[in-house]
């Protein structure tokens, strides 16, 4: 029946229910991990592309702003 072992001789045996629950909550653990994972790198990714695009823009010299003339107001 049950094989005894090393790893189970003073361990209870689980229940079904109790082996489902583990391996379901188990699957959960590693989707959301996975998941996790994604985003810190997606996070990384584009905090990258912002820096390097902030230190593109701060190279350039901003562009002189050219003044508006005020049209004389007639009386």
């Amino acid at each position: 029946m049950n094989d005894v072992t090393q790893h189970n001789l003073f361990k209870p045996a689980r229940s079904k229910a109790e082996s489902k629950a583990q391996t379901t909550d188990n699957a959960a653990r590693a989707i959301i991990g996975d998941e996790a994972a994604r985003r810190e790198a997606k996070t990384a990714k584009l905090r990258q592309a912002r820096l390097e695009s902030e230190a593109k823009a701060a190279a350039e010299p901003a562009p002189a702003k050219a003044k508006a003339k005020r049209a004389a107001k007639a009386k």
